[in-house]
């Protein structure tokens, strides 16, 4: 395997992951990774919610602790400080008052809520059977594209998640998905090959094959994430979203530093 970097992993800050950031870098290591980014879930601006992520209080222990784990590593493991953080509409100048308060490496943009509907939480399952699954669809890519056209962010983060449980659209999405890969283009926005989607219900990587091949003749760039709430994820499955990246016809991945694109890395 290439020593693909993985841009996508989480801190016990959200909630959800355990597992301290020196544990991550030492797997990163282990598996043959030179780059890692930490990316954790940013604070929610519309609300609280200890279980989803970091408040705001937390954001300033977030990069002491990020920093001195690549202080700590320096020399072994290129480390990348970053956020995932949730586009929320209304919320845009707030969001990018946060965002630019600290000079990130990358901000991983997502859509996890649907008004405020979290769509992906377990918790909110039911939600679905109440709902029409493609006019959820068509509202998150529409979300999708609004995420980008926001400018506050680089990289979109698993840009199908709504299969996350295995609910399929009947309508077919594909005019959706050219018009999103169209907006990431215009936007100069990447999409990430997020591994995390094998572990879950759907048992497929984010986004799927049909969809990737789509942003790849768009022009689209590319990184890759585990998406790793747990040490044990670190590059998880990256050898199968190498040759997901390949057959859909991408040779190159990027590098960010400072929110600006360092390099391209062959695949």
């Amino acid at each position: 395997m290439n020593p693909i970097c993985d841009y996508h992993m989480h801190t016990p800050l959200c909630g959800h992951a355990v597992g301290e950031p020196r544990e991550y870098a030492e797997r990163a290591i282990a598996v043959g990774l030179q780059e890692i980014g930490f990316s954790d879930h940013a604070p929610l601006l519309s609300h609280d919610d200890p279980k989803i992520t970091m408040n705001m209080k937390q954001l300033p222990g977030y990069l002491e602790m990020i920093e001195a784990v690549r202080e700590r590593f320096a020399g072994k493991l290129r480390i990348k400080i970053a956020l995932e953080a949730d586009y929320l509409p209304g919320y845009e100048e707030k969001t990018r008052a946060m965002l630019e308060s600290y000079e990130y490496d990358y901000i991983i943009g997502s859509v996890h809520y649907i008004r405020r509907w979290a769509f992906d939480n377990p918790e909110e399952m039911d939600r679905w059977n109440e709902s029409d699954v493609n006019k959820v669809y068509h509202t998150y890519f529409d979300l999708l594209r609004k995420s980008a056209r926001s400018k506050l962010f680089n990289i979109m983060g698993h840009v199908d998640l709504v299969k996350k449980f295995g609910h399929r659209a009947t309508d077919d999405m594909t005019g959706e998905v050219e018009e999103t890969a169209k907006v990431f283009k215009e936007c100069g926005v990447a999409v990430e090959i997020n591994t995390a989607g094998l572990r879950k219900p759907v048992k497929e990587m984010y986004p799927a094959p049909w969809m990737l091949k789509i942003y790849c003749k768009a022009g689209v760039p590319l990184t890759f994430g585990s998406d790793a709430h747990d040490p044990k994820d670190v590059g998880r499955d990256f050898d199968k979203a190498v040759n997901l990246a390949k057959s859909a016809g991408y040779s190159e991945y990027l590098i960010l530093q400072q929110r600006k694109i360092e390099k391209m890395i062959k695949l």
